[in-house]
């Protein structure tokens, strides 16, 4: 039998599959009796104490036992952490999905590189659409946000409608795209919106966020006075700033060479889109990049947030085929660094230092702006939309409890505030809100080709091999006759230095030794009873030396 929620037949319900009290994972679902519309497919990238994890993905478990019920995925906007598990949810989940122009092609490059495009439905969208799912209905509004095509959803129940902002700011001049249709918000709000749903990234931030069009203007100056190659960082997906800087090289006469795998794909994206104009004659290759003059060079490039294997950080530690920095470049850090990013982008920003170029980065230079809206454009949606319940979403708790309290300031009742944990579900009628139920929301580790067969057990394992190493113990025993035939030997990776501890190594030989004996004579003896007694008897005897505890690995020939 399905797995099913505890709300009643006259109530609409709201849970989060990711996205709630963390950044990233995005996936949030509205259900009514027999529809279930699911609202973005994100992924989460792993702290570092997730070791060998590549992603974090939703527990999607509830979604596929009800998946008769799932009528479609409605994507906001194109960020990975909206987009970047459409794949694993697709293989779990098959159901049409539903996004703009520019994340429906992000969209089509992941189904390609997975295999997935001949067996799913990707509908293109915009703003005018209305979407039809049994007693649901979804429409659109435009936001503006770092990327185009940023819609919030409103999905349309019998008891009310719910709205999803997606990310956004409110920036009136944008550079690549129309700017938030705060019409249709404010035509929202005055017909009545039952529960409001919002993103809550910067609710720490006293601001309204700056305009990109800003942004344009330094990246503009910047190009004024630089004589040398400009070499221009920042994430692939933010078409207004690859715009500025392509269009400030065209100003100054400076032509583009594009590198690294996601940048080439957002440029011939935004190409193709209408959201870049570049013309073809000053698009660029590696090659005639080296032979034209340095101040005739614009280089797009990947890796703004120091990762290690983006085009940026192989220039900077000289590893690049084709690039080479030379003392008179000019890098510019046109981003921020996500939280987690701060160490691996400033070893890059040493490394450039140290070869020779002069590095442009962070606030003072003016050359970043947020692409989540401050404080008072939180309150600004607020007072569009009039919700009669308020949930926040999309950020850690201290984030959500912030944006809770801005709710009140524009009079939400406080009581009709929801802070809520993934898997929560709340239950909604036209005049009452409740948490009704719990579904399973916990983090699922994808570790190469391996979804979710990493748990808590294994990560253990990997923090013990990562910090104090591993001890293995090989014997051979004889049960029958309760002797040791051969060891007990001691083998240590990572641990310590083995020629230069023989007095440790001995004394733990004698320990495991009498620890195999006094196992074997006891009543029902077998390998597993000795092997407990061994890690137990090492761990201790190592602790108490060295005040570390490695991993214990032992092996042994049973005869």
């Amino acid at each position: 039998m399905a797995m099913d929620i505890d709300v009643q037949p006259n109530e609409a319900a709201v849970y989060a599959l990711g996205g709630l009290g963390e950044i990233g994972k995005n996936t949030y679902a509205v259900q009514y009796g027999d529809d279930i519309v699911v609202i973005d497919a994100g992924v989460k990238f792993p702290e570092d104490e997730l070791l060998g994890i590549d992603y974090v993905i939703p527990d999607y478990s509830y979604l596929v036992e009800n998946i008769h019920k799932v009528r479609g995925l409605v994507i906001t906007h194109g960020h990975e952490d909206h987009i970047g598990a459409i794949h694993f949810f697709l293989e779990a989940v098959n159901v049409p999905v539903y996004a703009g122009p520019l994340a429906a092609a992000l969209i089509t490059n992941k189904l390609e590189e997975h295999g997935l495009t001949n067996r799913t439905e990707l509908n293109v969208i915009g703003e005018d659409d209305v979407l039809t799912f049994g007693q649901l209905s979804v429409e659109f509004f435009r936001t503006t946000h770092s990327i185009p095509d940023t819609f919030g959803v409103a999905v349309h129940t019998p008891v009310g409608v719910i709205v999803e902002t997606g990310d956004f700011k409110f920036d009136l001049t944008p550079t690549t795209h129309q700017p938030p249709n705060l019409q249709k918000m404010a035509r929202l709000g005055a017909e009545g919106v039952l529960l409001l749903m919002s993103d809550s990234t910067n609710a720490e931030r006293d601001e309204f966020s700056k305009s990109e069009r800003c942004v344009g203007k330094t990246i503009d100056q910047l190009f004024d006075d630089i004589n040398g190659r400009i070499i221009f960082a920042t994430f692939a997906s933010n078409m207004s700033r690859v715009q500025m800087a392509t269009e400030a090289a065209l100003a100054h006469g400076r032509k583009i060479a594009v590198f690294g795998r996601s940048m080439d794909t957002a440029v011939r994206n935004g190409l193709a889109l209408g959201y870049l104009n570049i013309p073809e004659d000053m698009l660029i290759d590696a090659h005639e990049a080296n032979k034209l003059p340095p101040e005739k060079v614009l280089i797009l490039s990947t890796g703004s947030q120091g990762e290690p294997m983006a085009a940026l950080a192989r220039i900077a530690n000289g590893t690049h085929k084709q690039i080479k920095i030379h003392p008179n470049d000019t890098v510019i850090f046109s981003s921020s660094p996500i939280p987690g990013n701060t160490q691996s982008v400033n070893h890059v920003i040493n490394e450039l230092e140290e070869a020779g170029a002069n590095v442009i980065y962070g606030k003072v230079n003016n050359i970043h702006t947020s692409g989540h809206g401050g404080q008072e454009e939180q309150k600004l949606m607020l007072s569009l939309m009039k919700p009669k319940y308020f949930m926040p979403v999309h950020g850690e708790y201290r984030m959500l409890k912030v944006h809770a309290g801005l709710g009140e300031a524009v009079g939400v009742p406080t009581d009709n505030t929801f802070i809520l944990d993934n898997g929560d579900v709340l239950a909604l009628t036209a005049d009452n809100a409740r948490v009704a139920d719990h579904i399973p929301a916990a983090d699922t580790y994808v570790d190469g080709n391996g979804i979710g067969d990493v748990g808590t057990a294994v990560l253990k394992d990997r923090q013990m091999l990562s910090q104090d190493g591993l001890v293995v113990v090989v014997a051979t025993i004889d049960l029958k006759s309760q002797e040791i035939t051969a060891g007990p030997d001691i083998l240590s990776r990572g641990f310590i230095y083995m020629r230069e501890s023989e007095d440790l190594i001995n004394e733990g030989r004698r320990e495991i030794f009498k620890a195999i004996l006094t196992a074997m004579r006891e009543p029902n003896a077998n390998e597993n009873t000795i092997r407990n007694a061994v890690i137990s008897k090492l761990q201790r005897f190592l602790f108490s030396q060295t005040k570390r505890r490695p991993l214990i690995l032992p092996m042994f020939i049973m005869i």
